[in-house]
């Protein structure tokens, strides 16, 4: 069933009841709808239309305005792979009501937006901070709060439940109240999760986040789009090169431009090697969780090979900054693809070795087989994508739904799992990496001739001789340098094939040479929040067991 717009249109006006405003911008589908018609438009959206998927919900400050705040959702039908943008206008002393009824992700990211904006949402079943500290002052991403103002605390905060888990959210006197992290060796120093036991079974969970929360989004305001590029290496730093390239995208399109085709080849070799470095980071560290030491180092070595290949092409190993509005930063050393082509050998033979170590390892499947399931219908309700989503069960991966790059004219399968456990979860990691291998053989063998970026002077800064060797170049680097890029005045959402699901960039243009607003859309984000629901019931162990198989990457889940 394809998605007709002119459908849905006269399907809404006619069942909702209220004055709809359908637009179109930039390519994608809006509408603009009253805030009290929310629930029933949503919920019809939803049941009739097939729009399973919240992606994400983010506000965007206009001061000046009477009704203060925007605040757009993002919604996927799998069934026709329509995608929907719904906006409503909310006043600063306002309050709408809470999605969470509809879609259970919509928790956090209405948190999220109470957090940051104070957007007050009706009816949520847990409406508090969830980036900033408690004793945070202020709401960060207002227009009126100053970029520099930092605020800091030492206090620790109780652990406390989610009502929804019980009727009170304190611990039980009579279970065993525990904190996992965040100073625990698989949480990184970024999560802390708090449970309550009963002898080792897990009672309730929560999870508190916002230890590495830099606020991504703010810092954009204040810089240049290429300046951006550098920050969204530091989101998912286990694979670096894919958010430049999510980004970079969004830009693209908003402007019109159509990078040239050897950029587009090496996007995807470097988000596919990068796919495959951040598989080998999940494995390797939940296989640590697991005690399981020895394939941490030996599947490292390989992460540590494409790391070169990176190096070769830009000097730097982990936050890259590989891509440029327009194309790329650089050119493909001599020689570079043949020697990835050598690097993919390797890396299939550790694959191979690692299927051989763990795949029918009696040890590894007791720890793993039925251990943290979620279902497909939950997972989708919660907003999960990529490898955890297809491990449930679900056929969804934008490279093969909404191909970009010429990703339709490559040979490669989506592996899907059947349980929805975290031995699916590693099974389809595995088969995607070998996947990832396959597409990087076919582009590196077929690489484009031709440029590396486009030549438009308004966008791309020239190159160093003709900045060193003649006048016009030289004032090119100025103007573009001190002016910056400028996309037209609008709005766009656009997403690509992360490797722990959607990755999407909501860019708000005012025409000026930093974005109005950009939200991050972050794959993890969404899978983090159903954690504590997949907990219950399960024995303490498997906590530590599932979170790893999750690939929470604080940098990409606290921005």
């Amino acid at each position: 069933m394809a998605f007709d717009i002119s459908v849905l249109q006269k399907d809404l006006s006619e069942k909702v009841g209220a004055k709809l405003e359908f637009t179109r911008a930039f390519g994608d589908d809006v509408v603009s709808f009253p805030k009290e018609k929310l629930l029933p438009m949503m919920t019809h959206l939803k049941e009739r239309h097939g729009f399973q998927f919240m992606l994400d919900i983010c506000g965007v400050d206009y001061p000046n305005r009477a009704k203060r705040f925007d605040f757009v959702y993002h919604l996927y039908a799998p069934s026709s792979k329509g995608r929907l943008r719904l906006k409503t206008q909310v006043g600063e002393t306002e309050t709408i009501e809470s999605l969470t009824p509809v879609y259970r992700g919509a928790n956090w990211f209405e948190r999220e937006a109470f957090d940051m904006f104070g957007i007050r949402f009706a009816g949520h079943p847990n409406l508090r901070k969830i980036l900033t500290h408690d004793d945070f002052v202020g709401h960060p991403l207002r227009k009126d709060y100053p970029a520099d103002r930092q605020q800091h605390t030492d206090r620790v905060q109780p652990i406390w439940f989610e009502p929804s888990q019980g009727s009170d959210s304190h611990p039980d006197k009579s279970l065993v109240p525990i904190n996992i992290g965040p100073s625990h060796p698989a949480t990184h120093g970024t999560l802390r999760i708090m449970g309550e036991l009963d002898g080792e079974i897990v009672k309730r969970l929560n999870v508190e986040i916002g230890y590495l929360h830099r606020c991504f989004e703010k810092m954009a305001e204040t810089h240049f789009y290429n300046q951006i590029i550098p920050y969204t290496d530091r989101l998912n730093y286990c694979s670096a090169p894919m958010n430049n390239v999510g980004f970079c995208k969004t830009v693209e399109r908003m402007m019109g431009v159509d990078i040239p085709p050897k950029a587009k080849a090496m996007r995807i070799v470097l988000s596919e090697l990068s796919r495959v470095i951040d598989h080998l980071v999940c494995i390797g560290t939940n296989c640590v969780d697991l005690g399981a030491l020895t394939i941490f180092w030996y599947i490292f070595e390989q992460r540590e090979r494409v790391y070169t290949m990176f190096e070769k092409l830009c000097g730097a190993r982990l936050t890259v900054a590989l891509t440029r509005v327009g194309g790329m930063a650089y050119d493909n050393p001599s020689g570079w693809e043949q020697e990835c082509l050598e690097t993919v050998k390797g890396i299939r033979k550790c694959i191979d070795e690692l299927d051989q170590l763990l795949t029918e390892n009696k040890i590894f499947i007791k720890r793993t087989l039925g251990v943290g399931k979620i279902s497909a219908e939950d997972a989708i309700d919660f907003g999960f994508t990529g490898p955890c989503l297809r491990a449930s069960g679900v056929n969804l991966d934008l490279r093969k739904a909404q191909p970009y790059y010429g990703y339709d004219q490559l040979d490669f399968d989506v592996p899907i799992g059947t349980n929805g456990d975290l031995y699916d979860r590693y099974l389809v990691r595995m088969e995607e990496m070998r996947q990832s291998l396959k597409i990087i053989e076919q582009v590196c063998k077929n690489m484009p001739a031709g440029d590396y970026t486009i030549r438009d002077k308004n966008i791309v800064l020239p190159e160093k001789k003709d900045v060193w060797g003649n006048i016009e170049g030289l004032m090119n680097h100025f103007m573009l340098v001190i002016k910056g890029i400028r996309p037209p005045v609008g709005e766009i959402y656009d997403s690509t094939e992360a490797a722990n699901g959607e990755l999407g960039f909501y860019l708000v243009s005012d025409g000026g040479p930093r974005p109005y607003r950009l939200k991050v859309r972050p794959p993890c984000f969404a899978i983090y929040q159903a954690f504590p629901y997949m907990m219950q019931g399960q024995y303490v162990a498997d906590v530590i067991a599932t979170l790893g198989s999750l690939n929470i990457v604080a940098g990409e889940l606290d921005r």
